[in-house]
This record gives structure tokens, C-alpha cells and sequence, in this order.
């Protein structure tokens, strides 16, 4: 079908005439049906004039929705040609929710990123006076600072997996090394596994490089071994992406049988393992113990990435590689299309906050736990419909809604002053719209205040409310 007429929109669309801003739920509605497959992209939309006869609405209306899908991207326009369906690029939509401002101020529960720690003004004051016997040289290191990188191999040694300092890559963080893995490793059409839900940038990654996406799904109680052994072998994935460790969003920990069986496999299959340990230091009860996924790998298939981003601060901007040391210097050349080298100031803090990693982690367990357990709290007194489980680690709930999408429930959000996550971010087209992510990296009176909010978003929706900035969305 290359072309719908206004009658067959409308019955499509299905708009309640009472609906407020009627403009909105129209967009609203022909997003849902494009991401529902109802609806195919490149199909031609009807003229703005026989939509709007047909609806019984002002032609204005019509042309505001879509004014407004055309902004998100599901919408391609041109002057005398009229108008198509489209798919949104994830890099451009105005919608887009990882490129950031805070000044729109809404409360940014988009965003799952704690504050800088107490130790970080020490740790700059210190890396303030060994920066000048760094001075004497140009300051570009593609490998990372050496001083940097025996601090994180030394980590690695005490967490049980034996590590030297040329196994490591110092990025500029954990994204940057995701997307230098995925560009060394991943060629147009290699199937590429994920979890479902997952981190948004890593999708993003094996986009760029025109991957196929294999989608596995997790729960709170985290993974079936099984499932994901059986989508690798059947998909012959070259790449798979896994966040063991308190996992984003869901928060779930993967215990050592799992560990093994899943590098057990990748070897069986020929997959290579990336790893994503972003949130490993980050345990906020008691749980069992667990080795990294690379203690389990006998032959040189699974890829670290950390960053100091969660534990320390993300405006360090620093991350690293753990792989063996022929491939990381590859991945130190390859970068050269990327970047040159981190910058060295913020190498030298970090290496600095290793010596401070313990009370670091004190700090984290301290507030994130106060923040997790007040946003649990204040989630059960005024939302009890809504369920999770709550994580023994991490920065996020994972929280399943009794009615309504996500989407929709974000949007009516902003008009409330808060920014939400909703869930289809954190998967492929959608999916997951039943879901919503909740970081309790804000102080708890911010949380309890969001949740207010969200309340009456969910209860109200945008009515009552001012309409929010427009702006861009940051999410990590």
C-alpha cells in the first residue's frame, strides 16, 4: 500500500473527539500505529485539508499533529509532494533522549547518574599537581595514561581476574567503548545479541554499524540461561552485549552458573562476549559473591567495559577496555577515527579516585540505598498499583505499569515538571511500553516530589499543567 485516504486514518486512528489537546492524541495516535506495524513507513499520509474534513477538526489541528510527528521523525514532508510515514534516526529526532540540557528545569528522572562523591574536589586538587610533569609531553596517549591503567588492571587483579596494564584501553567513557568494540568487531548484517531490556546506547552502537539485532529478553529475576544460549547458537550472533551486574534498567545480578554457562557457549558458538560492568562496584545489600564474566573465559573471547561514570562522577567522561593486549592495541589504533586520546586531566583524577575506591563505595552505598529505599516507599503509598522488585544493587527500578503506556505517561509527565524514561527506549520498536525506568540516584525529597508528580501525570494527564520547554533529552 502506497497511499491511505483520510477515511482510512480515521478509522485507523480511532481519536476520541473529547480528547485534550486533540492535536497531541492525533500524533499520538498515528506514532502508535506506525510503531505497531499497523501503519506501514513510506506510505503517503492524506492531505492536512481531507484529513481534517474527515476528522471534523480545524485543518489547524491537523497541521499542529503533523508539525509534531514530523518533529519526532515519524514523518517526512515535502513541499508539492505531499507527506510520508517514516521511522525516526535515533541520532537526529528531536525526541532524541541521549543529547542533554538541564536548564529546562524539569526534575531529570531521565537521566540514572548519581552526583559527583564528597572525595572528587581532593582527588582534582591532587591531579592538579601532577599534571605539570605531564605538560613536557604532547598529552596524547591512545592507550591511556600508564598511571591510569595500572590502576584499573590492578582492580581487575583484586576483583580474582589476573590483569595486566597493557590489556587496558582508557576511552572516554563506557559508550565510547562500546562503540569502539562494535566498530573494530561488526560488520553490516552480523547478528548481534542483546538483552531486552537493555542500554539504549548499545542498540545505538550495532545500529551504526548496521547490525541485525538479536533481542533476548531478562526479567527482574534475571536470566534463563537457556534463552540465551539458544538465541546465540540460532542466530550465529559475532557480537553479544550483556550487563551482568545490577543490570540497566532492570537491575538484576547474574550469578557465577550462569556466568560460566553463558562464556561456556559464546565459545560452542564463536560469539564474542562485550561485558558491561558500568555498575559492578555498586552493590547496595548483601549479595552473593560473583566473579567477572572474563574469569570464565579460557579462550580470549569476552570484552570488558567499565567507567567511573556511576561509581564517580559521568562528567569525568572516562571509561575503559579490558580485553587481551594484541586486541587492545588494535582498538588503540582504531580509535584514531574516532579520537586521538581522553583527556589527560581527567585520567589523573580518576587514577587518583582509585586510591579512594572503598570509601567511594561507602559513600554510593550510603545515599543510593537512602534514595532507593525512599523512592520504594513513596512508589507504594501512591502508585501501590504499579509493581517491581527492588534491586540489591544499581541505580534504577524497573517498574511495571497497571494501565496505560509509558510513552504517553513521560509526555504528560513533562508538562508536570518531571522527565521520565519510558520503556520502549529500552528496547527495539515497540516494545516494553508497558514499562517505565526510575533512577534513585536524586536526593530522596527530590524523588518524593517526582512521584507526586507522576502521580497526577498518570491520574490528570497533561491537563491543568504548563507546557514543558522544549529541549533534549539526556538518558544513561
Amino acid at each position: 500500500m502506497r497511499h491511505m485516504s483520510a477515511s482510512q486514518i480515521a478509522r485507523l486512528v480511532g481519536v476520541d473527539p473529547a480528547a485534550r489537546p486533540y492535536y497531541r492524541a492525533l500524533a499520538d495516535a498515528v506514532r502508535a500505529l506506525i510503531m505497531d506495524g499497523q501503519l506501514p513507513v513510506r506510505v503517503r499520509m492524506p492531505a492536512e485539508r481531507h484529513l481534517a474534513e474527515t476528522l471534523k477538526v480545524s485543518r489547524t489541528t491537523v497541521t499542529s499533529a503533523y508539525d509534531l510527528l514530523r518533529e519526532r521523525g515519524y514523518l517526512e514532508s515535502r513541499q508539492g509532494s505531499g507527506s510520508w510515514t517514516a521511522l525516526p534516526d535515533p541520532a537526529t529526532t528531536a525526541d532524541n533522549p541521549w543529547l542533554s540540557t538541564d536548564g529546562d528545569g524539569l526534575t531529570q528522572l531521565q537521566c540514572a547518574a548519581p552526583p559527583a562523591p564528597t572525595h572528587l574536589r581532593a582527588a582534582m586538587l591532587e591531579a592538579v599537581e601532577d599534571l605539570p610533569r605531564y605538560g613536557m609531553g604532547n598529552g596524547y596517549d591512545p592507550m591511556g595514561l600508564p598511571v591510569l591503567r595500572e590502576r584499573i588492571a590492578a582492580r581487575y587483579t583484586a576483583r580474582g581476574l589476573a590483569t595486566r596494564p597493557e590489556q587496558i584501553v582508557v576511552t572516554t567513557g563506557s559508550q565510547h567503548a562500546i562503540q569502539l568494540v562494535t566498530g573494530l568487531l561488526v560488520g553490516t548484517g552480523d547478528p548481534v545479541l542483546v538483552e531486552s531490556p537493555t542500554y539504549p546506547h548499545a542498540i545505538d552502537a550495532a545500529r551504526l554499524r548496521g547490525a541485525r539485532i538479536v533481542p533476548v529478553g531478562i526479567s527482574h529475576e534475571g536470566w534463563q540461561s537457556d534463552l540465551v544460549v539458544g538465541a546465540m547458537r540460532q542466530s550465529g550472533a559475532r557480537l553479544a552485549y550483556l550487563m551482568p551486574d545490577f543490570q540497566n534498567p532492570t537491575g538484576a545480578l547474574m550469578d557465577d552458573a550462569t556466568r560460566a554457562a553463558v562464556v561456556g557457549a559464546a565459545r560452542r558458538t564463536d560469539t564474542v562476549l562485550l561485558v558491561d560492568e558500568t555498575w559492578s562496584e555498586l552493590a547496595l545489600d548483601e549479595v552473593p559473591a560473583t566473579s567477572p564474566m572474563a574469569a570464565f573465559d579460557t579462550d580470549s573471547r569476552v570484552i570488558s567495559v567499565g567507567s567511573a561514570s556511576k561509581l564517580w562522577w559521568g562528567g569525568l567522561r572516562i571509561g575503559w577496555v579490558r580485553a587481551t593486549a594484541a586486541l587492545a592495541r588494535r582498538l588503540a589504533v582504531f580509535r584514531s577515527s574516532v579520537d586521538i586520546a581522553s583527556p589527560v586531566m581527567e585520567q589523573l583524577v580518576v587514577a587518583r579516585l582509585f586510591d579512594l575506591l572503598e570509601e567511594t563505595r561507602a559513600e554510593r552505598r550510603r545515599t543510593l540505598r537512602a534514595s532507593r529505599d525512599a523512592l520504594v516507599s513513596e512508589l507504594r503509598e501512591h502508585l501501590p498499583e504499579w509493581t517491581f522488585t527492588v534491586p540489591r544493587g544499581g541505580g534504577t527500578l524497573w517498574v511495571r505499569l497497571d494501565r496505560g503506556g509509558s510513552t504517553p505517561l513521560a509526555e504528560a509527565a513533562a508538562y508536570h515538571g518531571v522527565r521520565l524514561a519510558p520503556g520502549p527506549w529500552f528496547g527495539l520498536e515497540g516494545t516494553l511500553e508497558g514499562y517505565l525506568r526510575l533512577p534513585y540516584t536524586a536526593p530522596p525529597p527530590v524523588l518524593a516530589d517526582a512521584v507526586g508528580r507522576i502521580r497526577a501525570a498518570r491520574d490528570h494527564g497533561p491537563a491543568g499543567a504548563a507546557r514543558p520547554p522544549d529541549s533534549l533529552i539526556a538518558m544513561v
